[in-house]
């Protein structure tokens, strides 16, 4: 779960950030100006700030200086009224990501938090693996040894100096957006910007303001001129992560400006140049989509200048070790733990599970594991597998201890089935409960009756 930190001192606006926020399942710290802001970065610094441009003592610049000298990389949204847009475009120029202008829209101040975190941590995740390790053996840690591996890996050297474009194709879990980072670490455009746009998370209102940008007045809420996807990657790479969820309409526009190479913002008339390498990543088959009436099939010959298909953990299952003991590290670390390693039992319990959820599951059944594991190894009874439709009875019967009552076989299944939809959720109590089809009460009850307060996890 992301931490986000509102620095703003209008309570009602705070109020209204800080609801729309814990709402969408994010942790929140909420504080009223910038001396008290700076002591919760100086604690702990946040996963993205939402800092208001005018606050009582030092204002919206200032406190981003201070926060440069805490943390030159702390991810900052500015806050700010129309008529402070141009010192906004000064924060961006002093480090800010981006700036959102009052009165804002929800969805819209929700898409630009999603992407300004995912493409921070895209960054974050190889570039930190090569600095401590050298990229040969961060490459080895973080993916495996295998032949499948291997062979994207080589893939990948191939294709990343050029300036195709790239389709990454693999069901979720696989690390499609990973992938597309070492692309862009590996090429001549790493200097640049990286930039990810999540396709399914944008309302087909905005996907054109988003991909393009838009000019002030162009629509209700427009307040000024703001520059879409495109400008943000220009001269860099710009990744559109599951664009098989982008609207039918939205892929013609999409066509046009990577024919053309040229941009117009929504409500305006000028016609600007981009140069931008794209990677497009999917879950879902191409040719079916294509078949179905969901897919331009000229987009997405387009976009398949290169293709790369990315293996299932259960076509890699060497790898499982090496990639379960690096999350084992990390978890360590972010839960204040020492676990050494995995039991030979816990091993073999995992390279025997089919991983439906591939490396996210993995990373979240270690992670989960960790944080229950009372010894120095993790053992079979630490891992708990998330409950799928791929997984029948007879296969969640062998997780159980011989000689378990049927009650306490129903608790356990009922167990995993929570927790299951609480990590789902993001550890939002209400959406895991709507989820289940049962309300919040009913949901805390049996929590507590299965001793499911478990921090970290659940909050």
């Amino acid at each position: 779960m992301s931490t986000i930190l509102v620095v703003e001192d209008n309570k009602d606006m705070n109020f209204l950030l800080s609801s729309i926020l814990r709402e969408e399942g994010y942790h929140v710290i909420s504080v009223g100006n910038g001396a008290r802001a700076i002591q919760e970065v100086k604690k702990k610094i946040p996963d993205l700030v939402l800092l208001d441009m005018r606050l009582p003592g030092m204002n919206g610049i200032e406190i981003l200086e201070r926060f440069r000298g805490i943390d030159n990389d702390m991810l900052v949204i500015m806050i700010t009224a129309f008529a402070e847009v141009s010192d906004a475009v000064k924060a961006m120029k002093l480090g800010a990501y981006d700036y959102i202008t009052k009165p804002f829209n929800n969805d819209e101040l929700l898409i630009t938090i999603r992407n300004a975190i995912k493409t921070r941590n895209l960054s974050q995740e190889v570039a930190t693996l090569k600095s401590k390790l050298g990229e040969k053996e961060a490459i080895k840690k973080q993916f495996g040894e295998s032949v499948a591996i291997k062979r994207v890996i080589k893939q990948v050297d191939l294709i990343a100096p050029t300036n195709m474009s790239v389709i990454l194709q693999g069901k979720s879990g696989t690390g499609k957006e990973v992938f597309a980072n070492l692309i862009h670490e590996k090429s001549q455009r790493k200097k640049k910007p990286f930039v990810a746009l999540d396709c399914g998370a944008i309302p087909a209102t905005l996907i054109e303001s988003e991909l393009f940008g838009y000019e002030k007045g162009a629509f209700t809420g427009a307040n000024n001129t703001k520059e879409g996807k495109f400008e943000e990657a220009n001269g860099g790479t710009l990744l559109l992560d599951e664009i098989t969820n982008l609207p039918f309409d939205g892929q013609a526009k999409l066509l046009r400006a990577i024919e053309e190479k040229i941009v117009t913002h929504v409500g305006g008339k000028r016609k600007i140049a981009v140069d931008v390498r794209l990677i497009a990543t999917t879950n879902l088959d191409f040719k079916e989509e294509i078949q179905n009436g969901n897919f331009r099939e000229d987009l997405y010959h387009r976009l398949n200048e290169f293709q790369i298909e990315l293996p299932l953990v259960s076509e890699r299952i060497e790898d499982i070790p090496i990639l379960a003991f690096e999350f084992l590290q990390d978890a360590n670390k972010e839960l204040g733990k020492r676990i050494k390693d995995f039991s030979d039992g816990a091993k073999k319990m995992m390279t025997s599970y089919s991983w439906p959820g591939n490396v996210r599951e993995l990373k979240h059944v270690v992670k989960r594991a960790t944080l229950m594991a009372e010894g120095n190894f993790i053992e079979p009874e630490d891992l708990s597998f998330v409950i799928s439709d791929k997984t029948d009875a007879g296969s969640l019967l062998n997780n159980i201890d011989e000689g378990s009552s049927y009650d306490e076989i129903i608790s356990k299944f009922e167990k995993e089935l929570i927790i299951s939809a609480l990590e789902k959720a993001n550890g939002n109590k209400t959406k895991a409960a709507e989820s289940l089809s049962m309300n919040r009460k009913t949901l805390y009850r049996k929590m507590k009756s299965l001793n499911l307060f478990v921090p970290n996890t659940l909050d």
